[in-house]
């Protein structure tokens, strides 16, 4: 189980998050909903330890983050925002160090890669720059690396973009196996149809502060004959017209 109490980040003046409380049980897939800037990577890389809290907590089965640190770093495979990292080291490379980080058995490592390699069709792309790659093919190469150990606990920033409609199937289908052997998986999305398709309970997000936390079906049944996207649009202040008008996508 992963409590976050009264998580804040602020940079100078600016606020990013805001007294962020919240808890994600094990068994379930947990997302993180909301507009560019609505604090979903700030608390993903807090969770992750990329970021300082500026203060609040985050405990993992009931140890605090701050210190025990490497320990739950162990626990969790992390997929960030953007695949451009590591761009001058092969694919196969950079498999090799995020095994290494983990202390990946050379069998479990060999076993996995086929498995992950074949299903991402990246097994002839191992020796590849990844410089080289476009960007799904980078985000291909980050999944396999952060699936390559297993651990309990998945942690996806926005995983699926990018990706094409085979890999991004294949990905949720792994997220819903993951979930239901009773571990964690917490991704971000801007997608609502994901958020439904996929979520056991969901937060949604603006400006860094909590708007909702609860379940996709509890959100729905309290806006009888409403669909999740007016939902969405109402919370965070801006109607389905206005959104039409000025993005002409559903894409949130």
């Amino acid at each position: 189980m992963i409590e976050i109490k009264h998580l804040a980040k602020k940079y100078g003046t600016k606020v990013a998050l805001n007294d962020l409380s919240l808890t994600i049980r094990q068994g379930e897939i947990f997302g993180f909903l909301g507009h560019n800037g609505a604090g979903k990577s700030t608390t993903i890389k807090s969770m992750v330890s990329i970021l300082q809290p500026t203060s609040g907590e985050i405990f993992v089965d009931g140890q605090a983050l701050s210190s025990h640190r490497e320990a739950i770093k162990k626990q969790i495979a992390y997929v960030p925002d953007s695949p451009d990292i590591f761009l001058q080291l092969t694919a196969a490379e950079y498999w090799d160090l995020i095994a290494a980080a983990y202390e990946v058995p050379q069998e479990m490592k060999a076993r996995r890669l086929q498995e992950l390699g074949q299903m991402f069709d990246m097994l002839t792309h191992a020796e590849e720059t990844i410089a080289g790659f476009s960007h799904g093919m980078r985000q291909k190469t980050l999944l396999i690396g952060a699936l390559i150990p297993d651990p309990d606990i998945w942690i996806l920033d926005e995983p699926l973009q990018g990706l094409d409609p085979q890999a991004a199937y294949d990905l949720k289908e792994m997220m819903k196996q993951h979930a239901a052997k009773g571990k964690t998986v917490i991704f971000s999305t801007h997608v609502l149809d994901t958020a439904q398709q996929l979520c056991d309970q969901l937060a949604i997000l603006k400006k860094g502060e909590l708007l909702y936390n609860g379940s996709v079906q509890a959100l729905l049944a309290a806006n009888p004959d409403t669909s999740l996207e007016t939902i969405y649009l109402q919370m965070t202040g801006r109607s389905p017209e206005s959104q039409t008008e000025g993005r002409g996508d559903a894409v949130l």
